[in-house]
Parts: structure tokens; C-alpha cells; sequence
């Protein structure tokens, strides 16, 4: 049995990793402009999960699903110098906001951690039952 909360804390570990590189992605980018006018500036990322059946273990494990683009509004700062510049002399800027990003980032980690805290349990219970059929 622990090896399978192994497994899919293994799988739990391997999404969140795959969700700190879109984060981290969408971090790096986020005053990206475009650079000619009218031209779209950096869109942001977004990640989703779905459980699918492990057939050879017998359980559900996490998975990415997709990785898509948020389609919510850009933001708008004038900047007449700017070569992504309108003839109203404003660039639309990226819709990432870093401070929900960062909490992403945050919840990431913690995620990350508990599946990691779950793999090193594990581990120690097969450790232990391993000591006491010696």
C-alpha cells in the first residue's frame, strides 16, 4: 500500500512542477509589451489538472491536463516613446498580475512539500517494516 502513496505522491509532485514553470513563465513575462503597434503583448499561461486510471497500479493519479492562455482583459499604460505604441501612444501590457502569481508560487511549494512529507513517510514506514521481519 505504500507504495502506491508513493506513486501518487510522486504524480502530485511532477504537476506541481509542471505548474511552478508555467508560473515562472508567466513571471518572466510579465512586462513583456508588444513590440510593434497594435502587436498583442505577452499572454498569460494557465495549467490544469485531471485524475486519470493508473489501469497497472489500480488507482487514480494527477495529471496536467492542458496548458492554456488566460483571456482576460490586457492592461493598458501610455507610453508614446514605446515602439509597441498606438497612435494614442498606449501599450497594452500583459495580464499577468505577479502578486497572484507569487500566491501561486506559494501554493505550489506547500503542495509540492506535502507530497514530498508523504513520499519520506512512506518511505520510513517500509524502512521500519522491513526492520521488524529482520
Amino acid at each position: 500500500m505504500d507504495l502506491k502513496s508513493m506513486d501518487i505522491a510522486a504524480a502530485g509532485m511532477a504537476v506541481q512542477t509542471e505548474r511552478l514553470k508555467v508560473i515562472a513563465q508567466n513571471i518572466a513575462n510579465a512586462d513583456s509589451v508588444a513590440t510593434t503597434p497594435g502587436g498583442t503583448p505577452y499572454q498569460r499561461k494557465t495549467i490544469s489538472f485531471k485524475n486519470v486510471l493508473d489501469k497497472k497500479m489500480g488507482m487514480e493519479k494527477v495529471v496536467v491536463d492542458k496548458i492554456g492562455t488566460d483571456n482576460s482583459d490586457f492592461g493598458k499604460k501610455f507610453d508614446p516613446s514605446n515602439p509597441g505604441a498606438d497612435e494614442s501612444g498606449y501599450v497594452l501590457t500583459p495580464n499577468v498580475n505577479t502578486m497572484i502569481e507569487m500566491t501561486d508560487m506559494r501554493e505550489a511549494r506547500n503542495s509540492y512539500q506535502a507530497n514530498l512529507t508523504v513520499i519520506e513517510m512512506s518511505k520510513s514506514m517500509i524502512q521500519r517494516t522491513l526492520e521488524l521481519l529482520r
